[in-house]
C-alpha cells in the first residue's frame, strides 16, 4: 500500500489534475473507479482570486470523501505558494500538490508551472517553504526537464525529496514538448531509482496495457490517468483490477457506458444548478463529448447534443442512445 504521510492510497492508479476537467463532479466519479488519489485543477496562488465563483466551484469543492482530497498549487513566489497552502489546508486540502508541470505559455511567462525547473534553487526555495508552513503532505508534479537538451527530473527529484516532498509525479515529456510526440519512460525510471519516496509515472497512459508496461519499465509505485480517463473514467478500475489482482478484459458493456454518462451529466446538473442553464449545459457538452467519442458516436450525432438547450432534453438523449453498428470516424 503506497502512502502519502499519514494517508494510506487505496489504489496505485491516480487521476491526474487537469484544467478544466477535474472538477468535483468527475473527481467524485473517479474516485467510484477506484481512484487511488485524486487531485483539483490548479489553482493560482494569489489568494485573492479564491473568493471567485470559478475557485469556489472548481478548486476548493470537496464533499470530505473517503479518500484524500489534494489541491494543486500553481505560482512562482514561494511565500504567496505557501500562503495559498496554508489557506488550501484550511479549506479542507488533506494534501497539496505544487505544479511544476504545466507547460501551458500563460502559465510558463510567468516563470511558474514547468517553467520553475529552469531554476533549481528557486525549486528549492518554494518547496522547502511550503513544507514548513503547512502540517499536510506536499506533493510535487514534474516534467522530464525544460526541453530534449535539459532534462534535469532527477536532481528536481533530489530536491523535492530533501525538501520534504512526500511523493512525485512525473510527465514523460519536457515542458518544449507540451502534449507532443512520443512520451520517454527512461527519465521516470531513472526519478525512481534515485529517490525514496513514491513516484507515479504520467503521460499518454490510455489503455490497460500501456499502463502495465510503464508500470514495469518504470518501476514507479503507481501511474497517473490523465486525458486517458477523460470519456472512460471505467479505464480506472481496469488498470487497478490488473494491476493488483492480473485481471484484464473488464470491458464495460455499452449499457454500463450509458448508465456512467447519465450519472456523470447529473451530478453535473446538480453541481452547477445555482449558476444557471447556461454554465450546467456547458460543462455537460465537454464532458460528454467526450465519452461519446471515445464510445464511437458518430459526429453528427455529438453535435446534435451539444445544441440541445435544456437539462431534460441533455438527459433524455443520453437515456436513450443506442450502441454504434461500426466504429464511426472522428
Amino acid at each position: 500500500m503506497i502512502a502519502i504521510g499519514s494517508y494510506n492510497l487505496q489504489s496505485r492508479v491516480l487521476l491526474a489534475p487537469m484544467a478544466g476537467v477535474t472538477d468535483l463532479p468527475f473527481r467524485r466519479l473517479c474516485q467510484t473507479y477506484g481512484a487511488g488519489l485524486t487531485t483539483s485543477e490548479m489553482v493560482i496562488a494569489k489568494t485573492e482570486h479564491w473568493a471567485s465563483e470559478k475557485s469556489r466551484l472548481r478548486f476548493l469543492a470537496t464533499d470530505n470523501a473517503a479518500i484524500p482530497h489534494s489541491i494543486q498549487i500553481v505560482g512562482a513566489d514561494a511565500q504567496q505558494i505557501a500562503e495559498a497552502a496554508s489557506l488550501a489546508a484550511a479549506a479542507g486540502a488533506d494534501i497539496v500538490d505544487i505544479n511544476m508541470g504545466c507547460p501551458a505559455k500563460k502559465v510558463c511567462r510567468k516563470a511558474a508551472g514547468s517553467a520553475l525547473l529552469k531554476d533549481e534553487l528557486l525549486v528549492a526555495e518554494i518547496l522547502e517553504t511550503v513544507v514548513s508552513r503547512v502540517t499536510v503532505p506536499v506533493t510535487l508534479k514534474i516534467r522530464t526537464g525544460w526541453d530534449v537538451d535539459h532534462r534535469n527530473a532527477v536532481n528536481v527529484a533530489h530536491i523535492a525529496e530533501a525538501s520534504g516532498i512526500q511523493a512525485l509525479a512525473v510527465h514523460g515529456r519536457t515542458r518544449a514538448c507540451r502534449f507532443v510526440g512520443e512520451v520517454e519512460f527512461d527519465t521516470i525510471a531513472a526519478v525512481k531509482q534515485a529517490i525514496n519516496i513514491p513516484v507515479f509515472a504520467n503521460g499518454d497512459i490510455d489503455t490497460v496495457e500501456k499502463a502495465l508496461a510503464v508500470a514495469e519499465y518504470t518501476q514507479a509505485d503507481g501511474v497517473m490517468i490523465g486525458r486517458g480517463a477523460q470519456g472512460q473514467p471505467w479505464l480506472i478500475k481496469q488498470i487497478v483490477a490488473a494491476m493488483d489482482e492480473g485481471v484484464t478484459g473488464l470491458e464495460p458493456t455499452f449499457a454500463e457506458k450509458r448508465q456512467c454518462m447519465l450519472d456523470h451529466l447529473r451530478s453535473i446538473h446538480q453541481f452547477y444548478a445555482e449558476f444557471g442553464d447556461y454554465k450546467m449545459l456547458g460543462f455537460a457538452r465537454k464532458h460528454i463529448s467526450s465519452y461519446l467519442e471515445k464510445s464511437a458516436i458518430d459526429i453528427m450525432t455529438r453535435k446534435s447534443f451539444n445544441r440541445l438547450q435544456s437539462v431534460e432534453e441533455q438527459t433524455a438523449f443520453i437515456a436513450q442512445l443506442a450502441e454504434p453498428l461500426t466504429e464511426s470516424r472522428v
